[in-house]
């Protein structure tokens, strides 16, 4: 046997047994570090490194980590996770990781790997034409150049496109968003940068084929279906909209609990409702419905009232025992959430310093179909105004702003006094009445309430140039009319921004010229006069010149003419009783007619003059809301008696027998010119007018306006009569163009202008001659809703039916027997310009004199204030 053999295969395997125990204790070396880091072995903090960085150094970035050599940590702990969770929430980084790349006994090195996130350099959107459209996206989207481009941006932007369409009615829409990464950026930045792409296809108009409801017995489908704002498609009412839009869709179905539980139906509730999609441009709704029982109220108890009696606070509620159970009228009764100055219980006690109170009505039982309720009052502390400031007003001076606000530091908190507030500052004009909202800071601990008045400027002064052809000639306007003046300012210099402005005064120019008449006037107004009270003076000045113009040569006589001169005062004032949204106002005015060979057949007498000494009263009351260019509530009245003195009365003359006196005949003949001179050297009559205004909010921005007014001019004696001047001329569109003989010009729509009045022999479509009426009525409705009610321009259209008459004296009056019309109109407000308007008017009716029908279309342009 050959030992030799045997004794080399015995060194082999103890080789092979060697390095197999090398391999193990290496092996388990590294496994008991891997070991110990996985469960959380301290270590310390040895070298730190960063990689993959580009826009940031090293040493930045670890100081955003807050790790610092020599720490001691535990790998993996709680640090660490901080430490990544802190690096993500800066929203600077696409990618994080932290690595572990050397572990020397209780020494770890660490290596943090970061990938920045790209900038946006560029964004292009395809599938939209509206240039407008396109900049809108990248504005509301905040996708400016440099900006972080994530995956959240990305999202974000996708959801907030669709939504946005959806909205609208494309509930189909698709966005696709993706980033191409720009090569060459070293000159920019020196961060990664990507252009961005946005496709976008907004698709079909998505609308609601049906609307089906199910479970309602006490109301028809109809009924329920008048509470959705969404309607569905029908062939017969095609003005209906029928987009789905969501929120549209949700409000609609609280609507209609809200109709169930206004009467009696508490219970009612919506079961489930389903939508199902047709096709790409048609969805069919589904609403299940689950009445209940009809409940009515019960007892109706107060706790925790001791500033209010049980008594009033049932006034105020309004609610007795027996009535049909309405849950919205019982919530708005306690809070109307709609209206800020309605009258509630809420209200009842914030206007009494009660800010803190809170009003609770609990079910306390319910027994068959009745239901008790107790009103838990928990009413709090007093609050009290603290500091009240207005910010915004760089033009307005602050005296202006302040003397309209009702609230002052250290008075019991009144909510009605800051609804007030708004509203006053709002009816100044000088300000944007839509962004007034004033800013709230209370403070609990010590009961005080902080108010900001946060104000807009909008632009006070109007300009108004008018140039046309007219009565055969060209007639040119040119009126400047300056809403904050400041007349203290007009001596500095410094204050002619172009004009001194601020003070809250009114001045206005006006000239108007053509080849037959001038007329010129100038007003100026002081609100608060003293500067202390609520006083307004007013002052003007006017003077027309009127040439006899012949038709035929296309000339004017100026041998032949017609002057008036004449001015007014008047004072008026805010009243207290029976409440403050009363004014009572008394002004004086002067007018002298001065005819000089202008026989033209309006006047009895071609060469005289004539002195009209006036006083007027009036009173008014306007508690409309805010805006005064579209008020969307509230009223406004105004009843005014113009007077002259009652010459008759005194002088002694004899005016039933004028023609027999030699003095006033010519040739043995009654004189008419010169009685009539006598009869209107000095006017005597009396005038009394009345006109209200009413704005209720339909829904929404939709607002109802409805109008009355009357207008009667009497004499005080009979023999001597009602003078030529101060008539009512009724028809068109109520611009007069300039004062003539004190006449008044009363619009109605679908009628060509001055129209409508007695007296009047036809040519043709013109009336040669028209002396005027001596009693008007007229009735209005009309719906608007804006368009837009920006500082810049507010805009509304209108649709309105009216009807009026006009009458030569009582005995012709039938209120019942009017001249009527409808039609549509637009309305633009801009600051610098007033109020611009159209209106397309049908009128229904022939023109007194004629007997042609219907009168037909007429157009009318609107230019001024006339709100």
């Amino acid at each position: 046997m050959e030992k030799p053999v045997n004794k080399s295969i015995n060194i082999l395997m103890l080789k092979k047994l060697l390095l197999l125990i090398i391999c193990v204790l290496a092996f388990n070396h590294t496994q008991a570090q891997d070991i110990a880091i996985a469960n959380g072995k301290k270590y310390t903090v040895g070298e730190i490194s960063v990689v993959g960085s580009q826009n940031y150094n090293e040493q930045t970035v670890i100081a955003f980590t807050g790790l610092k050599t020599g720490e001691e940590i535990y790998i993996p702990g709680d640090r660490i996770s901080s430490i990544i969770k802190k690096l993500w929430d800066l929203g600077l980084f696409s990618d994080i990781n932290l690595y572990v790349t050397n572990v020397n006994g209780n020494v770890a090195d660490l290596e943090l790997e970061i990938q920045e996130v790209p900038e946006l350099k560029e964004v292009e959107i395809v599938g939209l034409k509206k240039k407008k459209k396109r900049k809108d996206i990248i504005k509301d989207n905040d996708l400016k150049a440099g900006s972080k481009v994530t995956e959240n941006l990305i999202t974000k932007t996708k959801n907030n496109i669709k939504n946005s369409y959806a909205q609208d009615g494309y509930l189909n829409a698709k966005v696709d968003i993706r980033t191409n990464t720009v090569k060459d950026t070293a000159e920019v930045s020196e961060a990664e940068q990507v252009d961005m792409i946005l496709r976008i296809d907004r698709g079909e108009k998505v609308k609601v084929a049906d609307i089906h409801i199910n479970g309602n017995e006490i109301f028809s489908d109809g009924k329920v279906r008048r509470q959705l704002k969404t309607k569905q498609k029908s062939f017969f009412r095609f003005w209906k909209r029928s987009k789905y839009i969501e929120d549209e869709y949700e409000l609609g179905k609280e609507k209609i609990i809200d109709k169930y539980k206004s009467k009696g139906y508490r219970d009612a509730r919506i079961v489930s409702d389903t939508l199902v999609k047709l096709n790409e441009k048609d969805v069919e709704l589904t609403i299940n419905l689950e009445e209940g029982n009809k409940y009515f109220f019960g007892d109706i108890t107060f706790l925790g009232n001791s500033v209010y009696s049980d008594r009033e606070l049932k006034n105020i509620l309004g609610i007795s025992k027996g009535d049909v159970y309405n849950g919205t009228l019982l919530e708005k009764k306690i809070s109307d959430q709609t209206q800020p100055d309605a009258e509630d219980l809420t209200n009842l006690y914030q206007n009494n310093g009660y800010l803190f109170a809170q009003i609770n009505p609990v079910e306390t039982r319910i027994y068959n179909d009745t239901i008790d309720f107790e009103i838990r009052v928990r009413e709090g502390k007093i609050a009290y105004f603290d500091r009240i400031t207005v910010t915004g007003n760089d033009k307005t001076n602050d005296h202006v702003i302040y003397r309209n606000i009702r609230t002052r530091p250290g008075q019991k908190y009144s909510k009605q006094d800051v609804v007030r507030t708004v509203r006053e500052l709002g009816a100044t004009g000088f300000f944007d009445a839509e962004q007034l909202s004033p800013d709230f800071k209370v403070n609990p601990a010590d009961a005080t309430v902080d108010l900001d008045y946060k104000v807009v400027e909008s632009g006070a002064s109007q300009v108004e140039l008018q140039g046309g052809y007219g009565g055969g000639g060209f007639v040119g306007t040119l009126g400047l009319s300056f809403n904050n003046f400041s007349l203290k300012g007009i001596l500095d210099k410094d204050a002619y921004k172009p004009l001194p402005m601020g003070d809250g005064q009114t001045l206005s120019l006006r000239a108007q010229a053509a080849s037959y008449y001038q007329t010129y006037s100038l007003s100026f107004s002081e609100p608060w006069l003293g500067g202390k009270k609520p006083i307004r003076l007013t002052t003007s000045f006017s003077h027309t010149v009127q040439y006899f113009y012949d038709a035929f040569e296309r000339e004017a006589d100026r041998d032949r003419r017609f002057l008036i001169t004449g001015g007014s005062i008047g004072l008026a004032k805010r009243l207290t009783i029976p409440d403050d949204f009363f004014t009572a106002s008394v002004a004086l005015s002067y007018q002298h007619y001065n005819l000089k060979n202008y026989n033209i057949g309006l006047f009895t007498f071609p060469d005289g003059y004539a002195n009209n000494i006036a006083i007027t009263f009036g009173l008014s009351r306007d508690n409309t809301y805010t805006n005064p260019v579209f008020p969307m509530g509230g009223s406004k009245f105004n009843i005014s008696a113009k007077v002259t003195p009652p010459y008759s009365a005194w002088n002694g003359v004899d005016y039933a027998n004028l023609g027999d006196d030699p003095e006033f005949q010519t040739n043995g003949e009654a004189d008419v010119a010169k009685i009539d001179q006598e009869r209107f050297k000095l006017l005597e009559y009396y005038k009394i007018k009345f006109k209200g205004e009413w704005y209720n909010k339909i829904a929404g921005k939709l607002v109802l306006k409805a109008s009355t007014e009357y207008g009667f001019l009497g004499a005080y004696d009979n023999d001597r009569g009602i003078p030529p001047f101060e008539r009512f001329y009724l028809g068109g569109d109520g611009l007069g163009g300039y004062s003539l003989d004190g006449r008044e010009n009363i619009a109605l729509r679908g009628y060509p202008n001055q129209s409508l009045t007695p007296q009047g022999r036809a040519l043709g479509s013109n009336l040669t001659r028209n002396d005027g009426a001596t009693i008007y009525n007229k009735y209005s409705l009309e719906l608007r809703y804006p368009i837009t009610l920006k500082p810049t321009a507010s805009i509304y259209t209108l649709a309105f039916v009216e009807g009026g008459a006009s009458y030569d004296g009582f005995k012709d009056f039938n209120p019942f027997q009017l001249s009527r019309s409808a039609g549509v109109g637009l309305r633009i407000f801009m600051p610098a310009f007033g109020l611009l308007g159209i209106d397309f008017g049908y009128g229904f009716d022939p023109i007194p004199g004629t007997n042609n029908g219907a009168n037909g279309w007429e157009t009318h342009f609107i230019i001024g204030q006339q709100f």
